[in-house]
C-alpha cells in the first residue's frame, strides 16, 4: 500500500510488479482486498489467482450488522447507538473484549462559537482546527499548524462560547466511559503514540485481555491479533465515502472489511456492526452480505462505464507557492 511522494514518486506494488517482471521472477500479491486495478487483472487472466476461501484454523468470518442511524440512532449529543452499546454490554459480561472503531483522531473535528457561528480554521491553509483535548491544543492535520484554544472568539469576542462538533476518537472514549463505568478503556490512535515499543506493549496489553474496550482509528485496522476481541462496532462507517475521492468506496470497503475482520480470529463468533446513514449503498450491502465479488463487480462496472481507472487515467495538478497570493 506504500506510494511514496516526495523525490521520486511511485506506488510500492507497481514497482515490485515491475522489478518482478525485469528480473523475470514470480511475484505473489497478498490482501483480502485487493485494488480495483488488481482484482481486474485477475479476472481477466493478466494475474493468475490463489483463492484462500477459509480463515487460518477453519474460523468463522465474522457476521456484519448495519445499524441505520436514520431509524435507531443515538440520542442527542451521543454516538453509540443503543443497539451497539447493549452489544458491547453482552461481550463484556461474557468476559469478551470490543473494538470501537473511528477514524477520526482527536476530541472533535470542528470547533465553532455558538453565539455568532464562527468556526475555528487553519490560518495556512483554512482546513478546520480539529480539537485534540487530551493535548489542550486544536491542531491542523493538513498542515502541523496548532494552537491553545482561545479565550474568546476572534470574530464576536463572546467568552466561554465554544463547541465541539462531532466525534473524535478521544469524545468516543468519554462517552464509552459513561456507558460502561467499570470497563478498562485503551485508546489507539498515532498521535497518540509515544513510541513503537509503547505501541507494541500496548497491542500486547489488548491480547492479554488487560483491556475491555479498545477504541481506535485505522491504526487498528488490520495486522492485528487479538484473541479474546469478537465485536467490532464501526461509529462512522460512512466517514470515507463523502470526501470526493475517486476511490472513495473501495478504501472505505478495504478499511471496514479489515477492521471488522478483528473480530473472532481464536474462540467464539465474530459480529460486526455498522452504524450508518447509507445501509443501501453498495459497500454497506456487500459487507453485510459478505460478498466481496459483488461489491467489485459493482465498482468495475462503474469505474468502466466513467472511464475511472483501471479504464482510463486521471492526471493531479498540484499548486503551491511559498506565500499566500493577494486577494
Amino acid at each position: 500500500a506504500y506510494k511514496q511522494e516526495d523525490g521520486a514518486r511511485y506506488h510500492a506494488r507497481d514497482m515490485a510488479v515491475v522489478r518482478a517482471r525485469g528480473a523475470d521472477i514470480p511475484i505473489v500479491l497478498v490482501s483480502a482486498t485487493p485494488s480495483v486495478e488488481t482484482e481486474v487483472n485477475a479476472r481477466r487472466g493478466r494475474y493468475a489467482r490463489v483463492h484462500l476461501p477459509e480463515r487460518f484454523g477453519n474460523q468463522h468470518l465474522p457476521a456484519i450488522e448495519a445499524i441505520d442511524l436514520r431509524t435507531e440512532g443515538p440520542p442527542r449529543g451521543r454516538f453509540i447507538a443503543p443497539r451497539l452499546a447493549e452489544a458491547v454490554r453482552t461481550a463484556l459480561a461474557r468476559g469478551e473484549q470490543a473494538l470501537l472503531f473511528l477514524n477520526r483522531r482527536g476530541y472533535a473535528p470542528l470547533t465553532l462559537c455558538r453565539e455568532c457561528g464562527f468556526r475555528l480554521a487553519c490560518p495556512n491553509c483554512d482546513a478546520w482546527l480539529v480539537d485534540h483535548r487530551f493535548r489542550r491544543r486544536l491542531v491542523c492535520h493538513h498542515c502541523g499548524f496548532s494552537m491553545p484554544p482561545p479565550a474568546q472568539c476572534p470574530q464576536c469576542q463572546a467568552t466561554d462560547s465554544f463547541v465541539a462538533v462531532g466525534p473524535g476518537v478521544e469524545r468516543l472514549e468519554q462517552e464509552a466511559a459513561e456507558l460502561f463505568p467499570s470497563s478498562r478503556i485503551l485508546v489507539l490512535s498515532s498521535d497518540l503514540v509515544e513510541s513503537v515499543e509503547r505501541l507494541r506493549e500496548e497491542l500486547d496489553d489488548i491480547a492479554q485481555g488487560r483491556f475491555d474496550i479498545v477504541i481506535g482509528t485505522q491504526l487498528v485496522a488490520k495486522g492485528h491479533h487479538f484473541p479474546k476481541l469478537n465485536l467490532v462496532g464501526v461509529v462512522d462507517a460512512d466517514l470515507g465515502l463523502s470526501n470526493g475521492d475517486p476511490r472513495a468506496a473501495e478504501r472505505t470497503f478495504q478499511l471496514l472489511h479489515q477492521v471488522t475482520g478483528r473480530a473472532g480470529r481464536e474462540a467464539g463468533r465474530g459480529i460486526g456492526y455498522l452504524q450508518t446513514h447509507q445501509p443501501e449503498h453498495p459497500v454497506m450491502r456487500a459487507l453485510v452480505a459478505g460478498d466481496r465479488d459483488a461489491f467489485y463487480t459493482s465498482e468495475i462496472d462503474l469505474r468502466e462505464k466513467t472511464h475511472y481507472p483501471p479504464f482510463g487515467r486521471l492526471a493531479s495538478l498540484l499548486i503551491s507557492a511559498g506565500e499566500r497570493p493577494a486577494e
